[in-house]
């Protein structure tokens, strides 16, 4: 017997947020697992809508894949924010310490006796600190950046074999 050619298809959906920059590195990951956009659904930015068929031969092992996706994802995030984490708490611990010469240079010049030598000697390195802060901030990035960067190639690599091997699945 011949099938109809309208034959229903049950489907799952699923929304997705990603950065508006990675939506295309996302669908193409996420179509590896079965999915594909739902193009009837107006486009948000940051929101991926798919749907996948519910009766999926594989559909276990392309979920677990998909949730080592997600998983490397998420460490890739992770080493991305911890680019500028240490580098901001130095920073601000620079600058604390910068402030900390600086008020106590204010101290010293109105005191009930100004000392004007103290407030002077004080003074300057506080106001080198505060100079020097943003410099401390972006040489500190730049060093774990490029600390990071290995990891981060060696995290999309591990992405593209488990595409690959949801790919094989369908």
């Amino acid at each position: 017997m011949n099938e109809p050619a309208n034959k229903y298809i049950a489907y799952e959906y699923r929304e997705i947020q990603a950065p508006e920059s990675q939506m295309p590195f996302f669908l193409d990951c996420y179509e590896s697992f079965g999915w594909e956009a739902d193009s009837r659904l107006p486009h948000r930015p940051g929101v991926l809508t798919v749907r996948r068929d519910r009766r999926r031969c594989n559909k276990a092992e392309l979920t677990r894949l998909q949730r080592h996706f997600e998983a490397c994802m998420e460490e890739i995030t992770a080493l991305e924010n911890s680019k500028t984490t240490n580098a901001t708490m130095a920073a601000i611990a620079a600058g604390v310490l910068a402030t900390a010469f600086v008020a106590a240079s204010v101290f010293a010049v109105t005191a009930p006796q100004p000392r004007w030598f103290l407030g002077a000697l004080l003074g300057i390195p506080g106001i080198a600190g505060w100079a020097l802060t943003p410099l401390l901030y972006k040489k500190l990035t730049a060093k774990r950046a490029e600390a990071v960067r290995g990891l981060v190639d060696e995290k999309y690599e591990e992405i593209y074999q488990i595409c690959e091997k949801g790919h094989s699945l369908l």
